[in-house]
């Protein structure tokens, strides 16, 4: 007889809940869960291909190993697996130092509750400068720019999105993403909900996206200077004394500071860079003023751009003068059932910013990281502190990194590489060992990380909806097991390695939840969530400052002296204009149906009409000679790629958009649905060197790049080969 489980969608930030019908170790159907009382029975096309990644053959169910990475592949037991994983990176740490080997971790980390009780507190354990992660490809500016004014990393305000009557999105297309840094189920009845009450919705964007179709107003913004934008409308809120700051005004320091410092940024100033007309900006801020209850919301596009940290404090800037910061309808901060800042604190994630710069390009450390764009300036350049190793967690930077295809080659040159991932990628492949972890609908969940960024306070246990394989491990499993040979001195007896095994590996997730809801402030257990399967509501969001800050008398610090500089380096080119060129600027975009690089191999969710296209404006078009359909190549500085094109008006001139996550080309995977709807990798276009000065994430949008027919006869442009299958 079939069984209902009910479970929680792990595919994306916004968790919505599900009801899972299973017979016999089969999926038979997924629907979304109506008593959840976050999603409301909401679900996207994602949440049904649970199922598809579930039974995919070729999901990995075996360690694969290989001495040799020019051999094959062959399937291994897992003692011989983990043996040889562990002895191997605990020798590169032993021979070469504790930076010799690199660890990347993607986002997939986030939604998993075992990666963060164990694999972060891991991580960091292991002590090397070289930790990457997906956060310093799309989120690191927000953090910083979080740490800086109220004194911790994790504390970024969400939308009260159910409460505010006019949301301003900047870069962001939260239709697609049900928010990002701000787990939102379904956002189109949420925006639904905003326009019913007479709330006003306004994006600024340089593609017409499917959230700005549901928009009052919709103006396009030349990528890469959303810091002019706001810096122009906070130029509005000071000069026409428009600042209102409420009852944070007592705890807030270097306000006529930032006054100061934009003062060269007045709407007109900035037209030209921007392409939004100072009429606009006027309005817009004078709009966003002027409401009853109004938040600014922005996002990917706000993030990764050579001024990221400086818009997104800007951002947060645009919600205090103008009194919505903490403030019902505005942005708001989360009261969590468990204190995962805490957590991370209590580890060594969370704290720490330019504690040092990175080996060979100086780039700033951030809350232990450093910037995956120098991973392969890490790996190439030889001397004390090269990396020779590599460990990854959930993580596929070869799509995911900046100039993929030298990253790619970088891989090739290590003496060894370990991943812990579910299927042979553009990443693994270049692996000696691959310890493939349960599938998502064999494991436990609660939401550690996306509860801290809720619209409304919640919690939410679900258990494993299917029992384990026989022989199979989970991910924190993995990496405890990792730790018995990283982690103990390299003589430990093999009896003492084995206690210290067995000890660690009776601390499950679930026991490190249970004590922290009980630490928490509902003082919630884990019985009491198996005791209510579909979630707990607890409550809409409240004010919390000052009493959650972490800076220095908790006081929010509004002008950081490196923004404060940064923001001064901008004024400087308020007025230049780029001498015309062929160029175009290229972004990326997002599908509802798509989450990086890892949903591709789900033919659910691929099949259609093509995706991976090259937006281009059909002016732009036609003065390149290119038609609907056809083909034409993109090339950057450090690559070229042939794509489809499609011509459409919702993108900007000048602008062209892909999508990130595709170009799955490369010789040696194991991912057949994905190959056979391969497309093309934007981050073979996007520029290790394009970066935000501060906090070092990669500048993914405003890439300049030629755009040119391409014979339907000439070869494709493909990565180079490396050692396969």
């Amino acid at each position: 007889m079939a069984q209902h489980a009910l479970s929680t969608c792990t595919l994306c930030e916004a968790a919505c809940g599900i009801v899972v019908t299973h017979h016999e170790g089969q999926v038979e159907r997924i629907v979304g869960d109506e008593k959840d009382p976050q999603s409301l029975g909401y679900i996207c096309p994602k949440a049904i291909a649970l199922a598809d990644l579930h039974h995919d053959p070729d999901r990995l169910r075996r360690p694969l190993v290989r001495a040799n990475r020019d051999e094959p592949f062959r399937e291994a037991t897992w003692a011989e697996a983990l043996r040889l994983a562990g002895e191997q990176l605990a020798n590169v740490q032993h021979t070469h130092g504790r930076d010799a080997l690199a660890v990347y971790y993607g986002n997939p980390v986030a939604h998993n509750l075992g990666l963060l009780t164990h694999g972060l507190a891991f991580t960091r354990a292991l002590r090397t400068r070289n930790l990457y992660s997906a956060s310093s490809a799309d989120q690191f500016p927000q953090m910083l720019a979080s740490e800086r004014m109220y004194g911790h990393f994790g504390l970024i305000p969400v939308p009260d999105i159910d409460r505010t009557q006019y949301l301003l999105v900047i870069g962001a297309n939260p239709i697609v993403s049900n928010g990002s840094i701000m787990t939102a189920p379904d956002m189109r009845r949420r925006i639904q909900d905003l326009r019913a009450r007479g709330g006003r919705l306004v994006v600024l964007d340089p593609r017409r996206t499917e959230t700005a179709e549901l928009a009052d107003e919709h103006h396009f913004v030349r990528p890469g200077t959303d810091a002019f934008v706001l810096a122009s409308m906070l130029h509005v809120l000071v000069q026409e004394g428009r600042v209102r700051l409420g009852p944070l005004g007592p705890i807030t320091d270097g306000v006529h500071a930032v006054g100061r410092a934009l003062l060269p940024f007045s709407p007109d100033a900035t037209a030209s860079q921007t392409g939004l007309s100072a009429e606009v900006v006027t309005r817009l801020a004078r709009d966003f003023a002027s409401q009853s209850s109004s938040v600014a919301y922005g996002r990917l596009g706000l993030c990764t751009q050579e001024h990221g940290t400086l818009a997104s404090w800007l951002l947060q800037l645009l919600n205090l003068f103008a009194g919505r910061l903490d403030a019902v309808g505005g942005a708001m901060f989360t009261k969590p059932a468990f204190d995962l800042l805490g957590l991370l604190e209590r580890v060594g994630v969370g704290q720490g910013f330019d504690r040092w710069r990175t080996r060979v390009r100086g780039l700033r450390e951030i809350a232990g990281e450093s910037p995956v764009a120098t991973l392969a300036d890490e790996i190439e350049t030889p001397g004390r502190g090269q990396v020779r190793a590599l460990l990854t967690i959930a993580g596929n930077p070869v799509l995911s990194a900046p100039n993929g295809q030298r990253l790619d080659r970088a891989l090739r040159g290590l003496d060894f590489v370990v991943c812990v991932d579910s299927y042979l990628n553009e990443t693994t492949r270049h692996a000696n060992v691959i310890l493939p972890p349960v599938s998502q609908l064999e494991r436990g969940h609660y939401d550690l990380a996306l509860q801290v960024f809720a619209v409304r306070n919640g919690a939410k246990y679900s258990p494993p909806v299917l029992q384990k394989s026989p022989g199979s491990l989970h991910d924190w499993e993995i990496l405890t097991h990792l730790s018995a040979w990283l982690l103990l001195p390299k003589h430990t007896p093999e009896s003492l390695r084995t206690a210290t095994l067995s000890a660690a590996l009776k601390v499950t997730p679930e026991h490190i939840l249970d004590a922290g809801l009980r630490a928490g402030p509902y003082k919630l257990t884990l019985d009491s969530l198996r005791k209510n399967p579909h979630g707990i509501d607890l409550g809409a969001l409240t004010p919390r400052l000052p009493s959650i800050l972490g800076t220095p008398r908790k006081r929010i610090r509004a002008a950081p002296p490196r923004c404060l500089s940064e923001l001064s380096r901008l004024a400087v080119t308020v007025h230049d204009l780029e001498p015309a060129s062929d160029a175009l600027l290229l972004v990326g975009r997002r599908h509802l149906r798509s989450n990086n690089s890892w949903l591709h191999n789900s033919h659910r969710l691929v099949k259609g009409p093509e995706r991976c296209v090259l937006l281009v404006h059909p002016e732009d078009a036609l003065r390149r000679g290119i038609t609907d359909k056809s083909l034409a190549t993109v090339k950057s500085r450090v690559g070229e790629v042939r794509v489809r094109c499609a011509l459409t008006d919702e993108i900007m001139k000048g602008v062209v958009s892909l999508p990130h996550g595709w170009g799955h080309t490369h010789a040696g995977l194991r991912m057949g649905v994905a190959q056979a709807h391969a497309g093309v990798s934007l981050n073979d276009l996007t520029d290790d060197l394009q970066l935000d000065r501060l906090s070092g994430t990669a500048g993914f949008s405003a890439v300049a790049v030629v755009v040119s027919p391409a014979s339907q006869q000439d070869p494709p442009v493909l990565p180079s080969e490396a050692p396969h299958e």
